[in-house]
């Protein structure tokens, strides 16, 4: 996988594995507070970067309008017009809502080199980002449903 975002900027190197304790994130909690905000899923998915199993989460066939927020602090991250049915199982976009609401990290857990994505608010982990998704960017987008509450549209 290619470190370099569409733009040729490097992503930066995944920083200690408790990104909840890291000050460059303007929202920061304790583990107690993380573990009181958050059920079990979602503390392993978000702040442990854990993934849940494919097919599984609440969001992977969901195609209701509205945004795809931070289960950990509520930064809108993703809309509904810009998701896709990307076949793996988990829910797909093909670009952000919005420049800079997503980190990107080179991850090389696994035995792989992959880039994972957070919030850039928080710091909670979102999934990771491929090169094979749609036109206009190429990119998908795959995000783990325990890291990401929907609103609806009004």
């Amino acid at each position: 996988m290619n470190p370099f975002d569409k733009f040729g900027k490097k992503a930066a190197a995944a920083p200690a594995p408790h990104p909840h304790d890291d000050a460059r994130y303007p929202v920061r909690k304790s583990e107690a507070e993380w573990r009181a905000q958050l059920d079990p899923m979602q503390f392993e998915v978000a702040r442990r970067a854990a993934t849940e199993r494919a097919f599984t989460g609440r969001y992977w066939d969901h195609w209701q309008d509205g945004v795809y927020r931070c289960v950990g602090c509520a930064t809108p991250l993703f809309r509904s017009a810009e998701k896709f049915d990307a076949g793996c199982g988990w829910p797909s976009w093909w670009q952000e809502i919005e420049p800079g609401r997503v980190e990107r990290l080179v991850d090389t857990s696994h035995g792989m080199v992959r880039v994972e994505v957070r919030c850039a608010t928080c710091g909670s982990h979102l999934g990771h980002v491929f090169e094979d998704g749609p036109a206009p960017t190429g990119e998908r987008y795959c995000i783990n449903s325990a890291s990401i509450d929907f609103t609806p549209e009004a």
